[in-house]
């Protein structure tokens, strides 16, 4: 089985320093799983928290150029300890940065899927952050949360392990609430809007993330045909058990089979915040495999160029799909409501009648 193993900078760092020992505990128990047949990529946080620790700050930074700066020192250092431990467990290592561009430009995201299976092929183990040195705004993941995830669709992995500071995810902040339960398993088409609720606490010291991004990341692996468990990163030798299928921590099960590569690309290349709603004869027409036309357009969310991914969303705000974009917003913009017809007169030109091809378009 190939899966993504994403630990954060919790289960990496103790004490603000790279925890040697807990990557030596993980170096072996992915030796016993690549020895057992199982192919790996690992995301890894760490890179800021490293830097941080080589200038022995003791604080955190909040500007992007500072962060930046200490992901630049840190990314070194991490890959240095990766390489060093791993190696004497007999295990390559090797280093992947991606940003959001990587993943929405197709020829890229080709190129790394591409490097991906050349890597595994070679029984090479990789290691991804997100290339936080040049990232921006614009195009940064954003967390390491939905980089693992969306990671996990490029290379069609069937499991997804976030390890946390947490057995799994709760009812309640157990920090808070002694008595919240420890949720098992979540089986349902839909993540009940409990759970949710549930998950919405603030993110940690050292890392980016909190439940919630974990959560949403589950939504997307689990829509691209993977397992997610999200389980104690602090338990390195419970990863056979996990991937074994035992119920440890809180177990998403797919609601997808796998995905073709095109639609795994669609799925993959969403940014937050970018997409558009539609009315009611539109979601018809989309859940009877037509495409979506201009005329079916109500609102524009965000800004996007032709041939981004945009997510379709019911009036509502539910979402229906997601698909390549046609036009871009400034031009949707101007041709939302009107006939097919009329495009080409309103713009001075056209792409064709419709917005998102049915080829282009996959059904949430």
């Amino acid at each position: 089985m190939r899966l993504v193993l994403k630990l954060g900078s919790s289960t990496v760092t103790r004490d603000g320093v790279l925890d040697a020992p807990r990557l030596i505990d993980y170096a072996r128990a992915l030796q016993s799983l690549r020895a057992a047949g199982h192919q790996v990529v690992v995301v890894s946080s760490g890179a800021v928290a490293a830097g941080r620790s080589v200038l022995r700050l003791a604080r955190s930074e909040s500007e992007v150029a500072a962060k930046q700066m200490l992901a630049a020192i840190g990314q070194p250092r991490l890959m240095a300890l990766y390489g060093e431990l791993f190696g004497h467990y007999g295990i390559t290592v090797a280093q992947v940065l991606l940003t959001r561009a990587d993943l929405d430009d197709r020829r890229r995201y080709l190129n790394a899927r591409n490097t991906f299976e050349a890597m595994l092929g070679a029984d090479v183990l990789p290691i991804v952050n997100e290339n936080d040195t040049v990232a921006t705004e614009e195009i940064r993941v954003g967390d390491n949360d939905q980089l693992s995830a969306l990671v996990a669709s490029l290379v069609d992995a069937r499991l997804l392990l976030l390890m946390t500071d947490q057995a799994g995810l709760f009812d309640a902040n157990p920090r808070t609430h002694p008595d919240a339960r420890l949720i098992a398993r979540i089986d349902e088409p839909e993540i009940p809007d409990a759970v949710w609720a549930a998950a919405g606490g603030g993110a940690g010291t050292l890392g980016t993330g909190g439940m919630l991004t974990k959560l949403k990341a589950a939504e997307i692996a689990r829509r691209n045909g993977a397992d997610v468990v999200i389980a104690d990163g602090r338990e390195p030798s419970r990863l056979a058990e996990i991937v074994a299928g035992k119920p440890i921590g809180t177990r998403f099960i797919a609601v997808a089979a796998p995905r073709d590569a095109r639609s795994r690309y669609i799925l993959t290349g969403l940014r937050d915040g970018v997409g558009v709603r539609v009315d009611a004869g539109a979601i018809d027409a989309l859940r009877n495999g037509k495409s979506l036309l201009g005329v079916g357009v109500c609102a524009i969310d965000g800004d996007f160029d032709r041939g981004d991914t945009v997510a379709v969303h019911d009036a509502e705000g539910r979402m229906l799909a997601r698909g390549i974009a046609n036009y871009s917003a400034s031009e949707l913009r101007r041709i939302a409501g009107k006939r097919s017809t009329d495009v080409a007169a309103i713009l001075g030109y056209d792409f064709g009648p419709e917005f998102i091809h049915r080829d282009d378009l996959v059904m949430w």
